[in-house]
């Protein structure tokens, strides 16, 4: 395979890669350990596998963080560190050079808004154009109402529908990042899920797919780009005077206004398809934070009662 003794870091990681991650990750993940890879290349092209200890490993921590913030340097060092692990396993490596790690980065950007109150989204939903056939604005009705990843409301077909029951079956997602684009699996296995939808919605929906063929996606004609539904969002978040928000901040919303009405974070993360409640504990911690304040002010009524 190499000769540990001269082999680059960077040229070990890109072997890791294709050995490790290529056909056991989705393309949007494998893109992003390959990008960490020409990071890699860039901040330390002459580093030798065998010359990494933990000085030269925060050296690349550092150079990375002067132009990322520090959740972006995080993720950099998580997809470094599971080669080095490897690496340490294989017996190529002493000891532990991601041990200890300071992460750093450079001071967040203004933060984009995640998602509206009720009474705006109501106000954005009444000034969607709604008509008797499928459009754009259909689509994004039903992630406001579902919560859905953009890939997974693509990917949709008549046959997922359950008029019946209510529900809708998230069973794949729609790769349209690339050309021609096509059906490929979901997030991962809990994206994989029945999701309960109101009765106004799945009657909407009846009327409107009844005549459409049950495999094939009814919300896709031509290539579809996720700036395209971005920026029709943001034509109607001006016309109705609301915060401008994105088709994600869609979802955002709706898990927010579910634990607002009191979801519970279980039930919110399952129909996410979240993989587990850590995930939606640190999504919407602040939402969290503010219902356990609400709860102490009732539990301290509640007790002073008794």
């Amino acid at each position: 395979m190499f000769k540990e003794s001269s082999i680059l870091f960077h040229e070990y990681y890109a072997e890791w890669i294709e050995l490790y991650k290529v056909g056991a990750v989705r393309d949007v993940t494998l893109a992003k350990y390959r990008m960490s890879y020409q990071w890699l290349k860039k901040i330390s092209p002459d580093l030798k596998l065998s010359e990494l200890d933990r000085k030269n490993y925060q050296k690349i921590m550092n150079q990375y963080a002067l132009s990322h913030e520090k959740q972006t340097t995080m993720d950099f060092h998580h997809q470094l560190k599971g080669a080095v692990i490897d690496a340490l396993d294989d017996q190529l490596l002493p000891s532990d050079p991601t041990r200890k790690v300071v992460i750093k980065g450079k001071a967040p950007r203004k933060k984009k808004i995640k998602y509206i109150s009720q009474f705006d989204l109501q106000k954005l939903l009444n000034a969607l154009t709604l008509p008797s056939y499928i459009n754009e604005d259909w689509l994004i009705l039903l992630i406001a109402k579902t919560g859905l990843r953009f890939s997974e409301a693509l990917a949709l077909t008549p046959a997922d529908f359950d008029f019946a029951y209510q529900t809708i079956s998230i069973t794949k997602t729609w790769n349209y990042k690339n050309s021609p684009g096509g059906f490929q699996e979901t997030k991962n296995l809990s994206s994989k899920r029945k999701i309960p939808v109101d009765w106004k919605t799945m009657m909407q929906f009846a009327q409107l797919i009844s005549h459409l063929p049950p495999q094939k996606p009814i919300f896709i004609t031509n290539r579809i780009y996720n700036s395209t539904i971005n920026n029709r969002l943001k034509r109607y978040c001006r016309h109705a005077n609301i915060p401008i928000i994105s088709i994600h901040g869609l979802r955002h919303t709706h898990a927010s206004l579910l634990l607002f009405a009191g979801v519970s974070i279980a039930s919110v993360a399952r129909r996410l398809g979240h993989s587990n409640m850590t995930t939606t504990q640190q999504t919407y911690l602040h939402i969290i934070q503010e219902l356990e304040n609400q709860d102490n002010d009732k539990i301290m009524r509640y007790l002073a009662g008794i």
